[in-house]
């Protein structure tokens, strides 16, 4: 295993405040990754990240893989370089965005033959080309294994194949992995909304060994209820001592949420998709600033924000930019959005630490009703 050190430092019933130590930096749990599906966190500088107080962000291995492409990558000093971001970076393993390109995909045992949706263009990919590709070609500080996303519905039938398919990737992915000093590798727990197959998928892969756990296969039309019923009969047979990542999750209700249930690490498109559409998330929910009645309100979206995107412009102009179709409207809102969800997770430490979480999420509860029965966003294409 990796050396990459995670440190609990409170706890507030199931929910924990820890730092995952890296060759790139700490990162501070529970945390949240803006997604930077092709080397950049859409609509935002590098800088505007780091200043929204993310310590890592997360790249898509599927997106990277057809442009640039995984060599061209390797030969131009990797992600990080690439990019300009020199934090910590997570990479998913292309498997879901694989899946959720079904009509363009072929699953065998030994892996998964898909055609690009940008060209057409035939390619292969298995447990070890994604860790080649992770790994020597990106330059991941976290690696994922390849892993069949489970769809949803499912039948036990499917679900348990589906898991027993990825337990086995697992054990190819860790192995083409090896011994790496910088670099760290977190397995995915699947099995649907079936308690007995997460309990099966989470011990045999936690006996395999790996550096963190993640849980894979939800915000994909379960439902919100469902999310926090899986998580919950999930956490009991993740290993303590090593961080719990939830793929693909979510809306703030679901970060508090989760967060109370022991996760500590979660990344999302959600904030600057939101942003690059018009919709601002608020401690007071969701606000769609194209609406008319925002045409001359002069407040700021959040008057008490570091963040200068929330705190210097007005609901006003911001309505003006969209209305004019200026490029500066997705620009400040996808900013304001991932600086909301960081001040989130800042929010959520602080009541770990305090004791005071189970209130603070009851109180977003309250606040965020109506955003629990809204859809989730599907993956970036």
């Amino acid at each position: 295993m990796a050396e990459f050190p995670f440190h609990i430092d409170a706890t507030d019933g199931k929910a924990r405040i820890g730092r995952l130590v890296t060759s790139r930096g700490v990162i501070r749990t529970p945390a949240f990754m803006p997604v930077g599906t092709a080397g950049t966190v859409k609509a935002m500088y590098m800088d505007q990240v780091r200043a929204s107080g993310a310590d890592i962000i997360l790249g898509n291995t599927y997106h990277l893989m057809l442009r640039p492409g995984p060599e061209r990558m390797k030969r131009l000093g990797g992600l990080h370089e690439f990019s300009g971001w020199n934090g910590p970076i997570l990479t998913d393993s292309g498997g879901f965005q694989v899946w959720s390109l079904n009509e363009l995909r072929r699953m065998d045992r030994d892996g998964v033959t898909f055609r690009s949706h940008i060209d057409g263009s035939e390619h292969r990919l298995t447990p070890e080309r994604s860790i080649e590709i992770q790994a020597d070609c990106l330059g991941a500080d976290i690696c994922m294994q390849l892993d069949e996303c489970t769809a949803w519905p499912a039948t036990r039938d499917e679900a348990a194949a589906s898991l027993r398919l990825s337990v086995d990737w697992g054990r190819r992915s860790k192995q083409a992995f090896g011994e790496r000093e910088t670099q760290a590798l977190f397995a995915i727990v699947q099995g649907s909304t079936f308690p007995d197959l997460r309990r099966e998928s989470a011990e045999a892969l936690v006996a395999e060994g790996y550096d963190g756990y993640a849980i894979g296969g939800l915000a994909v039309g379960e439902g919100h209820a469902a999310m926090c019923e899986t998580i919950e009969v999930t956490e009991p047979f993740l290993p303590a001592q090593r961080p719990r990542y939830l793929m693909g999750v979510g809306k703030p209700i679901d970060l508090v949420e989760a967060s109370l249930r022991g996760v500590d690490m979660f990344d999302c498109v959600l904030p600057t998709r939101s942003g690059r559409h018009g919709q601002a998330w608020t401690w007071d929910g969701p606000v769609n600033l194209k609406n008319a009645r925002f045409a001359e309100d002069t407040s700021p979206l959040d008057g008490d924000s570091d963040c200068p995107a929330s705190r210097d412009y007005s609901r006003a102009y911001l309505n003006h930019l969209f209305r004019a179709g200026e490029y500066l409207g997705p620009m400040l809102l996808s900013w304001h959005n991932v600086a909301f969800f960081e001040a989130l997770m800042a929010r959520i430490r602080r009541e770990i630490a305090s004791g005071t979480l189970a209130g603070f999420v009851a109180d977003c509860r309250a606040r965020w009703a109506d955003t629990i029965s809204q859809p989730r966003p599907g993956p970036e294409s």
